[in-house]
């Protein structure tokens, strides 16, 4: 079963918003035998919608659509859809009722904006919004499928969730799709091609092998289609378990696994603790642990230490050091790290020095030049980097090799 998405509205196409609800989308339709085939933007405009919607149907059994439902003048999506079915709007008493009730409990007024959000059009079946005033809508048409959802993640995501899934099991013979995904880090991606071809080499030809990268990892999926799903999860949990045996210092983990997330689990299970001595990442790895629950019970403090003065009164770093070897050095990542661990008393400090750009450099220490330290029970570690020439890339990366740093030292000892 093939599905497309539509996503309406002129803020996506000029960056203003940025389309998440697609990605959600897509994952989450998979999982149910639902292929995405094509992904459309299209801005607020009737003829283009209907345009896109007709391209769309003549390719796919289903056809999704967010975005446009709300109750000011330049949104058109309820009015097209009402115009291309060849009907008119009418009032739907359970969304009216929902309606009055979402808005009334916030304190605002029934006003008559707020109630037109209660028309629909006559030939569809109401998806109810219960986070919201704007209500989805099924129609169908030659044995195809459109539903229209408003452009508010929280609000789809509550939609498909609730109700949209059920309606489409019952709709269509779904077949089975299986996909697994292990993360691996710190190993570039055609190295990781080179060192796994034996491992690819040997998987079944049902399985499917495809490489995901980002900046800070890289995703290996494995896929099967139209298969037995039981059997097929056991031939990829074996094949992933040979994998994590030949790259196990690469091998985080699976699905949404992080590396924070990786080191945190280590963090409370040994029971330990960390503190983070921050300069050019400003705080970003602090903000990555601090992200999941339960941070406190290992993470006790983080120090942004910017400037010079920061690092050589709160931390202790040698101000004679310093002029000596320069703020962006190995010798200077190596006292943050042990300061900021015996201000507070923690099994671990980490830190961070260097120039994220896209001005600060000198001829000696370039943009993208960072020191990184990680002081632990066991001595300390230092190391420089050389990244690009893009600022929050290199904070992430930063974060991110330094975190991988403390995983590396952690399970060292």
């Amino acid at each position: 079963m093939t599905a497309e998405i539509i996503t309406i509205g002129d803020e996506i196409l000029i960056g203003q918003v940025v389309d998440t609800n697609s990605a959600w989308l897509g994952q989450k339709l998979n999982e149910y035998g639902v292929q995405i085939v094509r992904i459309t933007s299209v801005r607020d405009d009737k003829n283009e919608i209907i345009e896109t919607l007709d391209s769309s149907l003549s390719r796919s059994d289903l056809v999704l659509i967010t975005g446009g439902l709300g109750p000011t003048k330049d949104d058109l999506t309820k009015k097209t859809l009402a115009e291309y079915f060849e009907c008119k709007l009418v009032m739907d008493e359970g969304a009216y009722r929902n309606i009055e009730n979402l808005v009334r409990e916030r304190g605002f007024d029934f006003n008559e904006l707020k109630q037109q959000q209660a028309l629909v059009p006559e030939k569809c079946t109401v998806i109810p919004n219960l986070h919201g005033t704007a209500p989805g809508m099924w129609f169908e048409k030659e044995g195809r499928i459109v539903v229209s959802m408003p452009g508010v993640p929280f609000e789809m995501k509550a939609m498909v969730d609730d109700y949209l899934i059920e309606m489409i099991k019952r709709h269509f013979s779904l077949r089975n799709i299986i996909h697994k995904t292990a993360i691996t880090y710190g190993i570039p991606e055609s190295a990781l091609a080179i060192k796994i071809e034996p491992w690819e080499d040997s998987l079944p030809e049902y399985l499917k092998l495809a490489y995901l990268p980002n900046p800070n990892c890289i995703r290996l999926r494995l896929s099967a289609y139209e298969s037995d799903k039981e059997k097929v999860m056991k031939v990829i949990d074996e094949k992933f378990a040979e994998l994590q045996k030949m790259i196990p210092e690469s091998f985080l983990g699976y699905g949404d696994t992080s590396l924070e997330g990786v080191v945190a689990d280590m963090l409370l299970e040994r029971k330990e603790t960390l503190s983070v001595a921050e300069s050019c990442t400003g705080g970003y790895i602090s903000s990555l642990f601090t992200a999941m629950n339960g941070a406190s019970d290992y993470l006790t403090a983080g120090v942004v230490s910017y400037t010079v003065d920061a690092k050589v009164n709160i931390l202790g770093v040698n101000r004679e050091d310093v002029d000596r070897y320069g703020v962006v050095s190995e010798e200077v990542a190596k006292q943050m790290a042990e300061g900021v661990r015996r201000l507070n008393g923690t099994t671990y400090g980490i830190s961070t020095t260097g120039i994220a750009g896209p001005t600060g450099e000198t001829e000696e220490t370039p943009v993208g030049t960072v020191c990184i330290g990680v002081a632990t029970p066991h001595g300390t570690i230092t190391r420089k980097f050389m990244f690009g020439k893009l600022r929050n890339e290199n904070i992430k990366r930063a974060s991110a090799n330094a975190i991988n740093m403390l995983r590396m030292e952690i399970k060292k000892h």
